[in-house]
């Protein structure tokens, strides 16, 4: 059961990501309906100009499918090699974690020194996770 553990996180991850998607469903229906943005707009997103609120929101939808895909991969190959110990799953839950300050610094202040920098912290904790993993896998 505790190699079960790694998979946590994976599935915090995911909540991120879906809660990111349906705000952003809603945030482009509100742009329509209150903002004046065309629907034409979100077929080859051209053709407006959308308000910074949901600029804001769909830059960060884009970046949950950037560096998060290596978080997913290599909870999985932990998951498949070996295992999950104390470390590996603090790191994941330490990267989850990083990602939900990121989400929140970019959807409200978008502080750019302050995104930035939890943006650091995130992908030092995740190449922590991915020498960890590897670690574990050549020992």
């Amino acid at each position: 059961m505790q190699q079960l553990q790694i998979l946590y996180p994976v599935f915090a991850m995911a909540a991120l990501t879906f809660g990111i998607t349906i705000a952003l469903g809603k945030l482009r229906v509100r742009a329509v309906r209150q903002d004046g943005l065309k629907p034409s707009y979100f077929k080859y997103n051209q053709g407006g100009m959308p308000p910074e609120y949901l600029l804001r929101v769909e830059q960060h939808y884009n970046n949950l499918y950037e560096t998060p895909v290596l978080f997913y991969t290599i909870c999985l190959i932990g998951f498949l090699t070996v295992g999950a110990d104390p470390l590996t799953v603090g790191l994941a839950w330490l990267y989850v974690a990083s990602r939900i300050v990121h989400a929140y610094i970019h959807i409200s202040t978008n502080k750019l020194l302050q995104r930035r920098r939890i943006f650091i912290v995130s992908v030092v904790i995740l190449l922590s996770l991915w020498l960890t993993v590897l670690s574990r896998i050549v020992l």
